[in-house]
Order: C-alpha cells, then sequence, then structure tokens
C-alpha cells in the first residue's frame, strides 16, 4: 500500500500559515548541537529559508514516491554530501529531524503524537536516502 503523505503537506501548510515557522525550526536546529551551528556560520539566511521551505515540502513528496521530488532530492544530497558544498555529517541529521519535529508541535494547531510521528516516519526515508549518498 503506498503513502503518499498529503496529511503532512496539510500540516506544513499550517506551520507555514502560522508565520515564523521556518526562523524558530532554525532555532530549534542550531541550538540542538554545538557542529549545527557552525554549518551555519556563513549562512545567508533569506536564501536558506527558501530552500528549506521547497526542500520540506519535496522531502515530503521523496517519502510519498514522487518521481517529480526524485531530481530535488538527489541535487540536495549531493550539496550535503561529504564532496559537496554544504556537507552535512550524517549524525546530525537526528537533530534535524527532532528540531522539525518540535517546529511542526509549536506550529501547527492540529498537531497530534501520531502526526508527529508520521513526520518522523517520512523525514527518516529522506534522511536515509541522504546518509546512502554520504
Amino acid at each position: 500500500m503506498s503513502d503518499d503523505f498529503l496529511d503532512l503537506q496539510t500540516s506544513y501548510g499550517r506551520c507555514l500559515r502560522q508565520g515564523g515557522f521556518i526562523r524558530y525550526f532554525y532555532e530549534l536546529f542550531m541550538d540542538s548541537h554545538p557542529e549545527v551551528r557552525e554549518l551555519f556560520a556563513q549562512t545567508d539566511f533569506g536564501r536558506q529559508d527558501i530552500a528549506l521551505r521547497r526542500g520540506i515540502s519535496a522531502a515530503i513528496a521523496h517519502a510519498g514516491g514522487s518521481n517529480l521530488a526524485r531530481q530535488t532530492m538527489e541535487t540536495m544530497a549531493h550539496v550535503h554530501s561529504r564532496d559537496g558544498r554544504a556537507p552535512v555529517s550524517p549524525e546530525l541529521y537526528g537533530y534535524w529531524i527532532d528540531a522539525l519535529i518540535k517546529a511542526v508541535e509549536a506550529f501547527d494547531p492540529q498537531y497530534t503524537p501520531m502526526l508527529g510521528q508520521r513526520w518522523r516516519t517520512a523525514m527518516a526515508s529522506t534522511v536515509g536516502y541522504f546518509v546512502q549518498r554520504f
């Protein structure tokens, strides 16, 4: 049975409508581990915010098996690979997922623990893809 995670796209839309979601995510993520803050030391957050907005939506689509998201995920995985322009150690992805779930919980007025687990499942799929290509 296929799962397209449309409930997560809807949840994500609710988060974005609240305003401040992306910024709050970054606060949580950067505070989660000392190495994370270092990764963003030279970051243009105007551009990064847009990239993350698109990236989360693509990650949900990818987890659901979307062929349309495949190229986006391949590009993002390369950027964050060992040889990419913004390498991310595989051990930091758990902090990324945790920060994302906490941000969703704070910004989605319809958040439930079950929805949080679905977010975790979908993002684990995408993170696994990135880790394989590291």
